[in-house]
């Protein structure tokens, strides 16, 4: 409500639609094929038309460093240069003399990048549906913790955001925990996640099923907990316009915010039920073209000069009996092309199921700001869609700056290492202007495995955690400036500790039994244990709650652990099954 509150107090226009409902004004045809679909058959329809993005570039990296660019048009509050940030009360704008995104604000993976393993080749890596400007005290602290109600001691707290202890997370060490005007948001945000990469393996278990690519996908505590926020904090306005500015950059929406429904269908009281016919189709048999959409633009942000960035531009309708003529013009029209010197683009091709790609280049030949436009010209098809009489323009934008020069920068030793993780700092040159860093993460694992990912930081430093199972770890750090990579830096090799060699027995200790049931673990304890300590076979601490009651449970991912307290100090043998 306040969120909603604070729409109205910022926007007359917001003030205005008040009265009207909170579905969205769907393109016509986008949700065209739902119709009929219950339980996964529904969510797998959702997913062929919903994984479809176009972008400004092919490369993530590029798209991931133009989302400070892309917050203004999707994530700023109305009439304001200050960021709309749900994670915490920041007032800061971005028009200030002498801000930089980074110190402020970080690129937040509302969905942790590590539950997918941290790749940045995939869609997710830069999809804005699930990145949101956020504080970065904030975002240090919620890491990769799971969504959750924080029941126990705050490990931070802001007064927007929560982390901490919380009974029912999955098995994770902590939670995090959004305002409660927020918490809708979040919820629609991961059912858009796990339904448009449902072809994903999820590296973390916390809200998963075992058979993640299985319907339901997410466990069921996972569900009624997102269910439960779904309902209780509905769509706002907020999010109505941030999906159709979303819409007019990637070309995709989050279908649980134009019909919040959906997720009732496939998770919730309305499973087992087919879908209706809600979404907005052609009438009369005339043509409609649904992608690329009104009033998008392809901004290929900063790009040095020589380079080429390359934007997927998709086309998908219905209804078309003819070829749709395209062409770029405008003043800097020489610096843009068009792959393969296409001129039309197939009705045949258009119409299919997912509809066809065109690839369209930014190769700049000199410095400065260039501007042209993809020209899409009307047939015959359109005879009768007044919006379709003059075509449609695609505006093209590059700024094309001088190749950069970047230094190695200097890694330092890892501080605050423990079993669970620590902190890795370096130095930079700090007359270089950079887009931010990737550090290089490669873990060796107790079973002799070896893992790596690529993990990215706004600042010369950053916390790592997730180090369960871990024997060693070594980092680089490379600088980053127009998709461009500085050379690494040294290895910064850390040594793990293991965290149970310090457990003996003593007698003098309070009861402690651990009751395992299909889903979950039951404590049973004639008083207060403090301090639990829950390690996996491995000796790796997995899990620390500062209390529990009898009858207390917990979900971890399947396994054997050890669990003591602070009176029970010999390790309890526990089956999560």
């Amino acid at each position: 409500m306040r969120k909603f509150l604070l729409y109205i107090a910022l926007s007359l226009v917001a003030l205005a639609m008040t009265a009207l409902t909170s579905y969205a004004t769907v393109p016509t045809g986008y949700y065209t094929g739902l119709t009929g679909k219950a339980n996964g058959e529904l969510k797998t329809a959702l997913y062929n038309i919903i994984k479809n993005q176009t972008r400004a570039s092919s490369s993530q990296t590029t798209n991931y460093t133009n989302l400070p660019s892309s917050f203004k048009k999707t994530d700023t509050y109305p009439g304001t240069t200050r960021y709309w940030d749900m994670y915490s009360n920041l007032e800061v704008s971005y028009a200030a003399s002498g801000f930089k995104f980074g110190s402020y604000y970080n690129r937040e993976h509302s969905f942790p990048k590590s539950w997918w393993g941290g790749a940045d080749n995939i869609m997710a890596y830069s999809d804005i549906n699930l990145l949101y400007p956020a504080e970065a005290a904030a975002n240090q602290a919620k890491s990769n913790y799971p969504l959750a109600v924080v029941t126990g001691t705050h490990k931070f707290d802001n007064g927007v955001s929560v982390i901490g202890v919380s009974n029912n997370c999955g098995g994770a060490a902590y939670a995090f925990e959004p305002a409660d005007e927020y918490k809708g948001d979040f919820a629609r945000t991961y059912f858009y996640v796990v339904t448009c990469y449902q072809d994903l393996t999820w590296a973390s278990k916390y809200m998963f099923m075992l058979q993640q690519n299985t319907y339901p996908t997410l466990q069921q505590w996972a569900i009624d907990l997102l269910l439960k926020w779904h309902r209780q904090d509905p769509v706002s306005q907020k999010e109505l316009d941030r999906n159709d500015a979303v819409y007019t950059i990637q070309s995709n929406r989050n279908p649980f915010i134009d019909y919040p429904d959906l997720a009732e269908y496939i998770w919730g009281n309305k499973k087992g039920q087919a879908w209706p016919d809600q979404s907005s189709t052609p009438s009369g048999g005339n043509a409609v073209l649904i992608t690329p959409p009104n009033k998008m633009t392809l901004d290929f942000g900063e790009v040095a000069v020589g380079y080429t960035q390359v934007a997927q531009l998709q086309f998908r309708g219905q209804d078309l009996t003819k070829a749709l003529p395209i062409r770029i013009s405008g003043l800097n029209a020489s610096q843009f092309s068009i792959d393969g010197s296409v001129t039309s683009v197939a009705a045949a091709a258009i119409n299919a199921e997912g509809g066809t790609w065109v690839t369209i280049k930014y190769t700049p030949t000199s410095v400065g700001t260039h501007q042209a436009n993809i020209v899409i010209t009307p047939t015959s098809d359109f005879s009768s869609d007044t919006e379709w009489r003059s075509g449609r323009t695609i505006p093209l934008r590059g700024q094309a700056l001088a190749v950069p020069t970047l230094s190695k920068p200097t890694g330092l030793t890892a501080t605050d290492v423990s079993s669970a993780g620590f902190t890795l700092t370096w130095d930079s040159i700090t007359t270089e202007t950079i887009d931010y860093y990737i550090v290089t993460l490669t873990k060796y694992m107790t079973d002799g495995t070896v893992q790596t990912e690529e993990l990215p930081a706004e600042i010369c430093s950053l916390t790592i955690d997730g180090m369960e199972g871990v024997k060693t770890a070594s980092c680089t750090v490379q600088s980053l400036r127009l998709s461009i990579r500085s050379p690494k830096s040294d290895n910064i090799d850390v040594a793990i500790p293991a965290s149970i060699d310090d457990i003996y027995v003593d007698d003098e200790q309070a009861p402690l039994v651990v009751e395992s049931f299909d889903g979950f673990m039951r404590f049973r304890c004639s008083e207060t244990h403090y301090g639990i300590r829950i390690y996996d076979v491995s000796g790796r601490l997995v899990c620390y709650l500062p209390q529990i009651n009898d009858g207390d449970q917990l979900t971890l991912p399947l396994g054997l652990y050890l669990i003591t307290s602070a009176s029970h100090r010999t390790p309890v043998r526990a089956i999560s099954r």
